[in-house]
Parts: structure tokens; C-alpha cells; sequence
């Protein structure tokens, strides 16, 4: 039985992304201002991280990704990014030790590196990153899983990763203590289906994470500045 490829236009995967933007803002809001009390939000919050993990992985797995230094180019962004959303996030609390866990750009960065050192060859260095990386990130190795998971069956439909996609997938409820992340699924079959068309603007993701983690921590503690 051959497996299906994943295969999105263009189009699909920005609007996509700006879903889970969306998503996400809407969670970060509920996290930060309203201290998690709007319980739908929280659960529809748990749709956005699938959503840029499979973008991401998709990205990756695209032909001639290594050869033309997309992964650089990608951990170059999510680092510098990351950096900066630690400011505002640090400054809204939370955080177990004022820092951990480092926040989802570094999650991207651990899965994109593990596919960068498995695309070039170094299994043993790539186990490494994976686990210690996945020690010090939001959702953990299940997410990190998730990520490489997809993005080794992008490259080549097979049993074995649509099995870790699954399990890992599933084991998000481990983090989120419910199986939202699952919704995710058919808003993305939805959407690959739909003859949409957008733009796509290169550094909006990177740009807007911590700036709209910088907007809600003003808000948040304008009475303190």
C-alpha cells in the first residue's frame, strides 16, 4: 500500500500560517492577560503548534532545502527571533527559574537543526540535539518528535514516520491535558483543499512573535513602566 505524499501549493501553506498566527495570539492573550481563564481558547490554542510544525517540516523537506542553505537561513531566524521574545516573556513571568522553558522558536530551532545533522549525516549528533534540546523547550520532545517525524515523511512517505506522526501527535495531551491538537488535522484538509492564493511575506513569522509578545507585555504590566 503506497502512502500519500503531502503536497501543498503555495498558497496553502500561508494561509495556513496566518491561521495559526491567529491561533496563537488569541492563546498568548488568554495566557498572559487572562491567566488561562477562557477555557475555549485554551483548547483552540493547543491547534497552532501542528500547524507550524508541519509548515516548518514541509519547508524543510522541500527539494534542494540542503543544498541551498535553507536550514541555515532558517535557525539563523528562529534563533535570532527567539532571543528577543525572551525579553517580553521573561518580563510577564512564569517561568520555571525566570527562563525554562525557552520558547517555541526554540522548539522550531531543535527540530530544524535534528533535520539538518540527520540530512547531512550525523545520526549520533542529531540523537544529541534532539534530546538535550528537547529538555529545555516548550512541549517537549513529543513536539520535537512531531516535527521530524513529519518532515522525514515529507521527504519520503513511509509507515514508520506516519506511525511517530500518531504517536507523537497524540502524546501532545501529555503537555496539554487534552487531544486538541488533533482539530488541527482537519482545519489543514480543509484548507489544502480550498483554490486559495496569498502573498508570502518572508520574515512576517519571525517578525511577529515577539512583537506581539511585546504589545501584550505592555499591556499587561503598562501600570509598571
Amino acid at each position: 500500500m503506497n502512502l500519500p505524499h503531502i503536497d501543498f501549493k503555495d498558497g496553502t501553506v500561508e494561509v495556513l500560517k496566518w491561521i495559526a498566527l491567529f491561533i496563537m495570539t488569541l492563546d498568548h492573550i488568554n495566557k498572559y492577560y487572562f491567566h488561562e481563564k477562557i477555557t475555549l481558547i485554551f483548547d483552540l490554542g493547543r491547534v497552532a503548534l501542528p500547524i507550524f510544525l508541519i509548515i516548518l517540516a514541509y519547508n524543510l523537506a522541500r527539494p534542494g532545502a540542503l543544498e541551498n542553505g535553507v536550514y541555515g537561513r532558517v535557525m539563523n531566524r528562529l534563533l535570532v527571533s527567539g532571543l528577543i521574545a525572551i525579553i517580553p516573556i521573561t518580563l510577564m513571568g512564569g517561568l520555571i527559574g525566570g527562563w525554562w522553558p525557552l520558547n517555541i522558536m526554540f522548539l522550531l530551532l531543535v527540530v530544524t537543526a535534528t533535520a539538518y545533522l540527520i540530512d547531512t549525516h550525523h545520526p549520533i549528533i542529531a540523537q544529541i540535539v534532539f534530546f538535550l534540546g528537547g529538555a529545555v523547550v516548550e512541549f517537549w520532545w513529543f513536539a520535537g518528535l512531531l516535527g521530524v517525524a513529519v518532515w522525514w515523511y515529507c521527504r519520503k512517505p513511509n509507515w514508520t514516520a506516519a506511525i511517530l506522526i500518531l504517536i507523537s501527535w497524540g502524546s501532545l495531551w501529555i503537555v496539554n491535558q487534552n487531544s486538541w491538537a488533533f482539530a488541527a488535522l482537519p482545519l489543514i484538509w480543509i484548507v489544502s483543499r480550498l483554490p486559495v492564493e496569498m502573498p508570502k511575506y518572508k520574515y512576517v513569522f519571525y517578525t511577529y512573535y515577539p512583537l506581539h509578545l511585546a504589545i501584550i507585555c505592555l499591556v499587561v504590566n503598562y501600570k509598571n513602566f
